[in-house]
């Protein structure tokens, strides 16, 4: 189908049966600016034509350099005429399509809107209180019975803490000086080494006295 017939609606359509949809009339201002913008381009190629065949007979053919400056003045005119209409048809496209886009958000929110109202309709806000009272009766019941579970039970053995704690520290204090001996250690003293050699035994005063006897007792058998 050609543009002007999908412009002037050729063939029928949805147009007569009721108007067109806010999509089939986006897209026919869309093809009309398609149809704009090929005239423009159109015009200015015989704006640029007629300048330049004014330029080429000058002096030497003023009576065709003035026609052609004539039809460049007509042309700048309908493309003037072009781009007022291109703005015109531009600004309406866009609030054709801001109020579909609207169009469509307001459908959707009307559709979430009855999604919501359904839900809601088997809901009794008296119920819902109750049940939220419920759930936080049976949660502080939970709580009390955590509570209640977690408490120590001694089965008829009780102790004085007073008592177990000062044990226990007792043990910890023999632990800590157990520790402190560990790793100081006794402290020994190094002894001296035994010598390898004899000394000379030191004679006795008897043993010295004897021998001087024995001296005297030679001196006087030799003077015999």
């Amino acid at each position: 189908m050609s543009v002007f017939g999908k412009l002037f609606g050729a063939g029928g359509g949805k147009a007569g049966k009721g108007g067109p949809t806010p999509q089939e009339a986006i897209q026919r201002l869309r093809d009309t600016e398609e149809m704009l913008s090929k005239k423009q381009e159109f015009l200015e190629k015989k704006i640029e034509q007629e300048l330049t065949a004014a330029k080429k007979h000058g002096t030497k053919n003023k009576r065709a350099a003035l026609q052609a400056l004539k039809r460049k003045k007509r042309y700048e005119k309908q493309l003037a005429q072009i781009d007022g209409t291109l703005s015109t048809i531009e600004f309406q496209r866009e609030a054709l399509e801001n109020a579909n886009t609207n169009t469509e958000v307001l459908k959707n929110m009307g559709y979430a809107a009855k999604a919501m109202k359904a839900a809601h309709d088997n809901m009794d806000i008296d119920k819902v209180d109750e049940l939220m009272q419920d759930i936080a009766d049976q949660q502080e019941l939970a709580e009390e019975i955590s509570t209640a579970i977690s408490k120590p039970v001694g089965f008829g053995e009780e102790f004085d803490e007073d008592e177990l704690m000062a044990e226990l520290e007792e043990l910890e204090q023999e632990e800590l000086d157990k520790n402190l001996l560990e790793i100081s250690g006794p402290e020994t003293v190094p002894l001296p080494n035994v010598p390898s050699i004899s000394l000379p035994s030191k004679p006795t005063k008897k043993k010295e006295e004897e021998d001087d006897d024995m001296k005297e007792l030679e001196s006087w058998a030799g003077s015999i």
